[in-house]
């Protein structure tokens, strides 16, 4: 199998990075990381986080922007990444009267395709990082499908979170091979869940119903849940991926790093690494 580098994403690691972000990232980097996927700057500027991950010899490959922070300046946004070096920039999560079927949606899609042009003219990929959500149907589709329709995919490559794939009750591996050629970003995430009412977005702060069962869902290291650990990686390499991104949003033991050596160490096992 192809081997294709491993990128972190660094919400996972996002308290740590609060109260040590460079020692966050040379623990990242120790762990055998060959890049980072961003989830906010922490006050640094472009050029003070593209030193700091360069000294490190981590590759800032790409970044989760809020729709809303695109929205108020979509030329800053891409300003930054550019000074930064990200090649991608990936729109991560829509809020329910953004979604797909919801009031502004079409709002949305317009937003996305004049980012998405933006990018393009500069020189970035724009992404687009699904939830379970999309897999509603949208005009006899699911609604992620319904986005990459809309979208012209010389505009918006996918950024398929293959945790949340199976979480909708899709199969990833052949959900990836619909989009070969325009999956150059995959995140492999991988979970436990006995379907009793726990929900990720619980873990997460976005659940804010306290009166379920959070005994059934847990986030685990990659090769330790429900995923079918090597035909992920295969179906992502035959995909077409350029890079791995690791995502874990919350830690199942001692602390995200031992999750992530746990994880690293299945990519290594499947000869990724």
């Amino acid at each position: 199998m192809k081997k294709l580098p491993i990128a972190y994403q660094l919400y996972c690691v996002r308290n740590e990075m609060e109260q040590d972000l460079v020692g966050t990232l040379k623990k990242v980097k120790e762990l055998g990381f060959d890049g980072v996927e961003f989830a906010g700057f922490y006050g640094k500027t472009a050029a003070e986080m593209k030193a700091l991950v360069g000294e490190m010899g981590l590759t800032p490959i790409s970044s989760h922007v809020p729709l809303q922070t695109i929205i108020a300046d979509m030329d800053e946004v891409i300003r930054y990444h550019k000074d930064l070096g990200c090649e991608y920039i990936a729109i991560p999560y829509l809020g329910e009267d953004d979604r797909p079927g919801a009031p502004g949606f079409a709002k949305v899609l317009s937003v996305i395709y004049q980012f998405a042009q933006k990018c393009k003219e500069a020189g970035i990929t724009l992404l687009y990082h699904n939830h379970d959500f999309e897999f509603l149907q949208v005009s006899g589709i699911y609604g992620l499908d319904f986005i990459y329709d809309a979208i012209p995919a010389d505009l918006l490559k996918t950024e398929i979170d293959t945790c949340w794939v199976k979480y909708a009750g899709v199969d990833p591996i052949p959900y990836l091979a619909q989009y070969k050629g325009r999956a150059p970003v995959v995140h492999i995430k991988d979970f436990v869940s006995d379907n009793s009412g726990r929900t990720p977005y619980a873990l997460i702060g976005l659940d804010n119903d306290t009166g379920v069962d959070y005994s059934g869902f847990s986030y685990r290291p990659f090769g330790h849940g429900s995923q079918d650990a090597e035909g992920l990686l295969k179906a992502a390499v035959d995909a077409g991926a350029v890079w791995l991104v690791l995502e874990q949003d919350d830690p199942s033991g001692i602390s995200p790093f031992e999750d992530a050596k746990m994880s690293m160490e299945t990519f290594a096992r499947l000869g990724m690494k």
